[in-house]
């Protein structure tokens, strides 16, 4: 009789939970049994193992084997339990000593001839080993540079099974050559990591140059509200005939924002690495992501779900980034209200009958549509057929709910011929602008150290009006559109909250009348006769 235990980690959603790898080894019949709720592709680790050991040069026992994933009552799944398994059985069957097991955390799957591919989600399987006490854990010598992110860890990286035993064996180590991939192919030990059509902008994540905004013509206003936008990150939504430029504004956005800091960049990171986002040869995503899925997206795949235990979806992988929904009135309006908790609490919760999760969805938001089906209304010369009728249903199915939710509603126009033409002078480029937005969030930063709130989208209505006020006589014209019906309490909120951005790019220690009139008039779209001389954009 033989008994070994080691550990391994099953991810819910973006959390891990550390599991007990046991393995128990009596005499009887042949046979290999897993328990403690594993998945399909679990349960098939028993043939990967065994022909991993074998072809490994190990001996496999001829006894009645049991393998126990303890607890027992968390649900298991993937191939990353392979590694963990093998060494128990192998420590069970005493070929290595049970006691250097007992304390390691193995994360890794087994190919048939022994060896060790990298699985998806190893940043966040080593956070909870390391949030668990753990403090050595052996991954995939691909995923080594993701999981030594973690501090105080120490990572062991392993190419073969053979390598492993040898290295708790006090053997030599052999060596195990790299396979030699065919030029132009990807690297086959990485297919697994990787899940297309996620709907991320990978290329802009990998360093490549970002879209710029001085290839933006004319648009002043547009611009000026995406500067506010990233400066204060407040969600913007862009209403517009088609080819005037909504898409290519709401694509320069995550150039304005500053890179994420070390924690933002763990928390991105890991979502990413559980969904298969994470770029090759790139283990840690410094730069605020930027996900666009398209129109007919279904709410599964955007706010997060799947069959069994859910995964993240387009608001998860847009954390602490851009979310950006182009044809948004084309957008079935269910899954557009979806986003209304997420715009609010920064998470998720997505409920299934094998078990309910919660994921970070802290965003912002980046709407754009048409002005009608046909997309000319209002335009000069546009000539739209459009009925009045059809094009309140068409806006309506952008709900009041959802839209009481948006901070700045833009109103996009057709670039005029001498804007278009004159594109290369004196447009402002995007370090530009993200130098003045940098330089509006450390204000901001200043004024908010002490409290848990970093920009100004994120300080409650209450501590605007009480704490932080405005100069005497500012908010004469939005108590007036609150009195009328104009705004509701959470607009009213919302607009003290653009001003306070506004002010905070002109250097304002306070916001003045004339941020306020301009934030009302993003907010309601009446405009209200008061040039805006903050000097922002």
């Amino acid at each position: 009789m033989g008994f070994a235990r080691t550990c391994s980690v099953a991810l819910v959603g973006v959390e891990g939970v550390v599991v007990e790898v046991q393995a128990d080894l009596e005499p009887g019949v042949a046979a290999f049994a897993l328990v403690g709720l594993p998945d399909k592709s679990l349960i098939e680790s028993r043939d990967r193992v065994r022909a991993a050991v074998v072809n490994s040069g190990g001996e496999w026992p001829q006894k009645k084997l049991t393998v126990g994933l303890s607890p027992a009552s968390v649900p298991k799944g993937g191939s990353g339990f392979d590694l963990a398994v093998a060494c128990a059985v192998l420590g069970a069957a005493e070929r290595i000593d049970p006691r250097e097991l007992s304390d390691l955390v193995m994360i890794g799957e087994l190919g048939l001839d022994g060896r060790v591919r990298p699985v998806r989600g190893v940043l966040p399987a080593v956070l909870a080993a390391a949030d668990a006490g753990y403090r050595q854990v052996v991954v995939p010598e691909k995923t080594v540079a993701e999981a030594s992110l973690v501090p105080g860890v120490s990572v062991l990286g392993v190419r073969s099974l053979r390598q492993l035993i040898a290295v708790l064996t006090d053997e030599p180590v052999p060596e195990e050559d790299e396979d030699a991939n065919i030029e132009g192919r990807p690297d086959s030990l990485l297919a697994g990591l990787a899940v297309p059509g996620s709907g991320l902008e990978s290329e802009r994540m990998r360093g490549d140059r970002l879209p710029d905004l001085s290839d933006v013509a004319g648009q002043h206003s547009a611009r000026r509200a995406l500067e506010v936008a990233a400066a204060g990150r407040h969600h913007i939504f862009f209403l517009g005939p088609p080819g005037a430029g909504k898409t290519l504004l709401a694509e320069r956005l995550p150039g304005l924002l500053p890179r994420l800091s070390p924690k933002e960049s763990l928390e991105v990171t890991a979502v990413h690495s559980v969904a298969g986002a994470l770029p090759p040869g790139q283990p840690l995503v410094d730069r605020p992501p930027y996900c666009a899925p398209h129109h007919s997206a279904t709410m599964a795949s955007l706010v997060g779900g799947g069959s069994g235990l859910p995964r993240p979806g387009a608001v998860s992988l847009a954390h602490h980034g851009v979310l950006f929904i182009d044809e948004a009135a084309e957008c079935n309006a269910r899954v557009l209200d979806a986003l209304r908790q997420p715009l609010e609490s920064g998470y998720v919760v997505v409920a299934r009958a094998a078990g309910m999760m919660r994921m970070p969805a802290k965003f912002l938001l980046a709407l754009a549509a048409n002005p009608c089906p046909c997309g000319r209304h209002g335009t000069l010369g546009g000539g739209c057929e459009c009925r009045p009728s059809t094009i309140r249903r068409y806006r309506a199915r952008l709900s009041g709910p959802l839209m009481d939710r948006v901070d700045l509603r833009v109103a996009v126009e057709p670039v005029a011929r001498s804007e278009l033409l004159s594109l290369a002078q004196g447009a402002e480029t995007t370090a530009e602008v993200a130098e003045r937005v940098r330089a509006a969030r450390d204000r901001a930063a200043v004024r908010l150290a002490g409290t848990p709130w970093s920009t100004n989208s994120e300080v409650p209505g209450h501590e605007l009006r009480t704490r932080w006020q405005v100069a005497p006589g500012a908010m004469a014209q939005a108590e007036r559109d609150l009195e009328t019906g104009l705004l509701t309490a959470r607009g009213m909120d919302r607009v003290l909250r653009v001003a306070w951005t506004s002010a905070d790019l002109a250097g304002h220690d306070r916001p003045t009348a004339e941020d306020i009139n301009w934030a009302l008039e993003l907010r309601t779209g009446i405009r209200r006769g008061v040039p805006l001389t903050s000097g922002v954009g």
